[in-house]
This record gives C-alpha cells, sequence and structure tokens, in this order.
C-alpha cells in the first residue's frame, strides 16, 4: 500500500473508534435526557466557561479560549439565531456527541473566530456525558492508559543571558513546581522582544545570542531537567534554521513552533536541516490539518490544544491519526481548571499522549471546586470521578465573575 493510501486508510479510522466506548455505554440512556440551555461567562483572571444544562438537572462544563460576549454570540448563532437551525443541540440528545461533533465542526457554516466555543462546547459535552453515566471521560474514551500523566512547564523570564540569574532560576526549577522535570525555555527572552511579536531574518550576532543563553541555561540546570526550545511561531525558515543549529549542542528535548501554524514546505526545509525533533501543532484546527505533516514525515510530535483543535473530540482524532504513523502528541495547555482535568483525562486514555503541559499559575486555578489539580513528582493523578471530574462551586463563579460580565444564572 502507497504511504498516501495507508494515510487516507488511516484518516477514515477515528470517527468511529473515538466515538464506540461511548456509544455502547450510553445505549441504556439514550433519549432519555435533552439539553435545555448553553450558556458562557468568563470568570476572573481565567478563561471562559461554557456550562450546559439538562431536562435532568445535570450540567456540564467547558471553558474556551474566546471572550465572554464572543462566546455568547457564537452559542446564540448556533442554536437558532444562524441559517442552520437545524444544527443546534436545544432539545437534543447530549449522549450523541459524534453527531453534534459532526455538525459543529463539519456541517457549520463557518468556524473562524467561532472555533473556540465550539471546541469548548465539545469539552463540556464529555464532561456532561460522564456525569449521566457516571463515569470518568477516560472511560468513555475506551479506557486507561496510565493513572498519572507527566507534566512539563514554563521556565521563567528575565535576562537569559546572564549566568547569575541561570543559576537562581535553575533552583527554582529543580526545588520549587511540583517536581517537574522538563521546562520550556522561550526564544523572545533571548532576544528582548515581546512574546509572538514576528521576528524575522535573525542574524548571526542572534544566532550566538542562542547558542550562549541556552548553554547558559544547559550549565545551570544540568542533565537532570529536559528543556524545549520553546518558540510562538514567529520566525522565518532561514531564522529557524540558525537557531536550529545554535541549540542543537544542549540537546533540547523538542523544538517547538519555529514557523508559522499552518502547512508550507518551509517545514521540509526545516526538516532536512536539523536533527532536532521539531514539535507543532498548539494552533491547529482538526484533524486534516495534521495530513501534509504527516504525507511528509515533517515533524515529530504534535502538541494539540483541546480548545484550538475541536475539543476533546477533535484532539483525540489528531492523536489517532499521528498514532497510525507512530507520531506522539503532547497536550497544549495554558489554561484553567477545567482545561487540565480535560487533558489529563484524553491523555490518560490515548497511547500515544506521554505527557502534557501545564502552566506555572495552573495550582491556583481553582474555580473553588472541591476537587483540584493533585500533581506530584512532576505527575498528574488522573481523576476517576465522573465527567472531568471538577465540582464546579457555582457561589464561586458568581463572586468571582469578570467586571460585567452577566451571571449565567
Amino acid at each position: 500500500m502507497r504511504r498516501r493510501d495507508l494515510l487516507a486508510a488511516a484518516f477514515a479510522l477515528p470517527v468511529s473508534h473515538l466515538f464506540a466506548p461511548l456509544n455502547a455505554l450510553a445505549q441504556p440512556a439514550r433519549g432519555t435526557v435533552k439539553i435545555t440551555a448553553i450558556k458562557a461567562m468568563r470568570i476572573k483572571d481565567a478563561q471562559t466557561l461554557i456550562r450546559i444544562d439538562t431536562d435532568a438537572g445535570i450540567s456540564g462544563y467547558g471553558e474556551c479560549g474566546a471572550d465572554g460576549n464572543t462566546a455568547r454570540a457564537v452559542i446564540a448563532a448556533y442554536n437558532g439565531g444562524g441559517r442552520l437551525p437545524h444544527l443546534g443541540l436545544i432539545g437534543k440528545d447530549p449522549l450523541a456527541i459524534q453527531v453534534h461533533f459532526h455538525n459543529m465542526f463539519y456541517a457549520y457554516e463557518q468556524r473562524g473566530r467561532a472555533m473556540r466555543t465550539l471546541s469548548g462546547i465539545d469539552m463540556a459535552l464529555w464532561d456532561l456525558a460522564g456525569k449521566l453515566l457516571k463515569q470518568p471521560v477516560s472511560k468513555l474514551l475506551g479506557g486507561n492508559f496510565r493513572d498519572e500523566v507527566e507534566l512539563y512547564s514554563h521556565c521563567p523570564g528575565g535576562d537569559y543571558l546572564s549566568k547569575a540569574e541561570w543559576r537562581d532560576r535553575a533552583q527554582e526549577l529543580k526545588t520549587g513546581f511540583a517536581g517537574i522535570r522538563t521546562f520550556k525555555v522561550d526564544t523572545h527572552h533571548v532576544l528582548g522582544v515581546p512574546m509572538q511579536q514576528y521576528t524575522p531574518s535573525l542574524g548571526p550576532r542572534d544566532f550566538r545570542k542562542m547558542a550562549n543563553a541556552y548553554a547558559l541555561a544547559r550549565e545551570a540546570i544540568g542533565d537532570e531537567i529536559d528543556i524545549l526550545v520553546h518558540c510562538h511561531c514567529e520566525f522565518d525558515v532561514p531564522s529557524a534554521i540558525g537557531i536550529a543549529q545554535a541549540v542543537e549542542p544542549i540537546k533540547p528535548l523538542y523544538f517547538e513552533d519555529p514557523l508559522q501554524p499552518g502547512w508550507s514546505e518551509g517545514w521540509m526545509a526545516l526538516r532536512r536541516a536539523t536533527k532536532l525533533s521539531i514539535m507543532t501543532g498548539e494552533n491547529m484546527e482538526l484533524a486534516e490539518w495534521a495530513v501534509p505533516f504527516l504525507e511528509n514525515q515533517a515533524v515529530d510530535i504534535f502538541q494539540p490544544d483541546i480548545v484550538n483543535s475541536g475539543g476533546i473530540s477533535g484532539a483525540r482524532m489528531i492523536a489517532d491519526l499521528a498514532g497510525r504513523y507512530r507520531i506522539p502528541i503532547a497536550l497544549h495547555n495554558v489554561s484553567g481548571l477545567l482545561l487540565n482535568m480535560a487533558s489529563q483525562q484524553l491523555a490518560a486514555a490515548t497511547f500515544n499522549c506521554p505527557r502534557i503541559e501545564m502552566a506555572r499559575r495552573a495550582l491556583q486555578l481553582t474555580l473553588g471546586a472541591k476537587n483540584p489539580l493533585q500533581v506530584q513528582d512532576g505527575k498528574m493523578k488522573v481523576s476517576t470521578a465522573p465527567g472531568l471530574g471538577v465540582e464546579v462551586d457555582e457561589n464561586y463563579l458568581k463572586a468571582n465573575a469578570a467586571p460585567g460580565e452577566p451571571w449565567w444564572g
């Protein structure tokens, strides 16, 4: 079978395989519950939350990357306010996630800024299904490959060309953050520019800075901590190649997102120029985004983000497709409690997801829940509670709504 034919066959598999465990478990309860409302509200210092209510008095929660007004506008347009009212979820069976996923991401007239809100709705549907069926989401996805998930996080900023600062920074990394042993070290700190600022055409002086900064990082941190060279899709091809060559001596774990998010031949130019393991994908939308990268064997690992990639369903499809090529994923995750819990549930049930990201402030984003994240020795324990495993405190949400946000009641 030709490689392209293999990919086509693999691309046809994930949808049916993804929903099979859920559909089997949900069969006795199908048609007994209906969705009555979908609401959105932004919380202080956190993402916008999504809540799906049912006539059974049980609600599912998700979160999305849109602001509150945008999320509410998308929800209204998708549920009767647009020109395709028959695709809406109100009055529908919440356990029909396969149908809802197709309608949201493939039958809906456009994605654009709606993508993150619809991803949050998908997350909330899985949470709701788990609560209705009294099972953790990982069980609905087929069961656990692991009961705890390895974490990676972010190195503090500052002067990356200062040996003294690296000495202090290394001490903090080794002793101060939940035993995590893999950290992103950002290129924009080396260059002294804002994060995600487009920075084309770096030159030899910039590459010497990169080589020096990452050598200082490795010297201070030692070999017991892994380093990711962290970019934000801001470099052109010659600059990305120059950075790769500058940092190769420290043997980083991954070279993350050096080029623009979508596919181009530039990824192949970078692939030919370096032996580094290349990571990309925090901005990917749905599994078809991954196809040219797999066809060309251009990268070594994907990092989909549940709120960018079509929710739990979309991210799992990306993982399943990548798995046919023995490509791992590592979930991008810089959000709040619900995204962390969704990421751990997906990672637990996904063979080729050995680790997930966790932001440094994640342990403080509790939503007032009774069951916060459990992190120890650099690993997150996987919850066995129903749904995403979060008992949201509505009183806390009411007291901590962002200024101007309407209470969802």
